[in-house]
């Protein structure tokens, strides 16, 4: 998800989750449903299985639009579920639906496959030891956003539903996506990919629900109402210049210098010339890459990061301030830039009424572990094309307090947190159908 400084924020508003909201969650926590004790039931004892096939996913990690190892252990477990499935959606995707024995509307539940570009130091047992191909390089592969629990989760709460067939009042749809991490440039995927073949369709959902791990108080479940995480913009910069030696810097075009001069640019666009107040703005550089050898100065380089926002029109305003800032800085150094932006992600935007309604289901699952008030977060998801689509809600599931927070090295589960997102998951599913939406 690049959502490394979303965490920071939530963690620290969950300090009240931890603190005294818990010290009275039972009294908190609203009259069960008739259902609820066969949830937690079940979802207690497939704990074991939970755990096993996330520990197996985290050893067998797979990068964006390359999720096949993981999509066949998803598809064979639905079919064993007696599930129609369909595979291959979104290039790698996995569907499965399940028609409950009362007619009803269809909600769907959404997992993400992919892993990410990392290599591992947790020193777990079952750390990932797998190289791919990612951007022309070998990288290491970890699951370092906590894809492999929200896999294994949506396993769990499948096998549940399953069980439970003959009192489901409508569809559950499940929806393993691979790619929320970004499809490679030049590839489409994800949720827009998987919405564009129609996976909101046939059946024709009613409303989608999505979970993310988060570090946190073990098994506390937030999010916000309206805009949460923000819209995410990744570009690419491809400066040319003039190669020369590094002692005679007057004789080529300096590169360090030019890509110095845009980092400078940029961290004044979102500091000085754009309304932050407004609404949260992030413009970052994250990546420079140019140049073989410590004394020749590069005719090609190139620069990559993200911008985030959550005003359409501020966005449309940073965007033009960027490009125009290349193009000058670069043109003054005699340097020519081509900016390329990628697909973006719409804002994470939960729809009102629905988390409104929910909000009960997840305080039972929770056992009154919940905040829905959190800060606006400035990481982004694409389960936002899902939104765009049907009304949505995505909330957070507190994973402990790892040593690194998701995209870092040392990112872990607490795997206790899976037994709730496993109740989470089932119950919002049972809760809107059985209202009829």
């Amino acid at each position: 998800m690049s959502k490394a400084v979303w965490f920071a924020g939530v963690a620290a508003a969950m300090v009240m989750v931890g603190s005294a909201q818990a010290q009275d969650a039972q009294a908190q926590v609203p009259a069960a449903k008739p259902y609820d004790a066969a949830v937690f039931a079940k979802a207690k004892a497939l704990q074991p299985k939970v755990i096993a096939w996330r520990r197996d996913l985290h050893e067998h990690p797979e990068l964006s639009n390359s999720e096949v190892r993981t999509a066949k252990v998803v598809a064979d477990h639905l079919r064993s579920l007696g599930m129609e499935v369909r595979t291959g959606v979104g290039k790698t995707g996995v569907v499965g639906i399940l028609k409950g024995g009362k007619p009803g509307k269809v909600v769907a539940l959404r997992a993400d496959m992919d892993a990410l570009p990392v290599a591992e130091q947790t020193g777990l047992p079952f750390a990932s030891k797998v190289t791919a191909q990612y951007n022309g390089q070998t990288v290491p592969v970890m699951h370092a956003c906590g894809h492999d629990s929200h896999v294994a989760i949506l396993m769990g709460t499948a096998e549940i539903l399953a069980g439970m067939k003959d009192q489901i009042e409508g569809t559950v749809v499940f929806i393993f996506q691979p790619a929320e991490e970004g499809a490679p440039m030049g590839e489409e995927g994800g949720a827009p990919l998987m919405v564009k073949e129609g996976v909101l369709k046939n059946p024709k959902v009613d409303a989608i629900f999505g979970l993310h791990a988060f570090p946190g108080p073990v098994g506390a479940l937030v999010w916000r109402p309206g805009p949460m995480m923000a819209a995410s913009d990744r570009y690419e910069i491809q400066l040319k210049g003039r190669q020369a030696h590094g002692s005679t810097p007057w004789v080529g075009i300096d590169m360090s210098s030019l890509t110095a001069d845009i980092v400078t640019a940029f961290n004044q666009i979102a500091a000085r010339q754009v309304n932050v107040s407004k609404t949260p703005t992030v413009l970052t550089v994250a990546t420079l890459h140019g140049g073989l050898r410590y004394n020749i100065i590069p005719e090609d380089l190139t620069m990559t990061g993200t911008l985030r926002t959550f005003d359409p029109g501020m966005r449309t305003d940073v965007i033009a301030r960027a490009e125009k800032a290349v193009t000058s800085i670069s043109e003054r150094y005699g340097a020519t830039a081509k900016f390329n932006w990628g697909t973006p992600n719409p804002v994470t935007d939960n729809n009102r009424d629905l988390t409104a309604q929910m909000k009960p289901t997840l305080a039972r699952a929770a056992q009154g572990q919940v905040k829905d008030d959190i800060d606006f977060i400035m990481g982004a998801e694409d389960f936002s094309y899902f939104q765009k689509e049907v009304p949505g809600f995505f909330y957070h599931l507190g994973v402990g307090n790892p040593k690194g927070a998701n995209h870092s090295p040392f990112f872990d589960v607490d795997e206790r947190a899976m037994e709730t997102g496993v109740r989470a998951q089932a119950l919002m599913a049972l809760d809107f159908l059985k209202s009829g939406g």
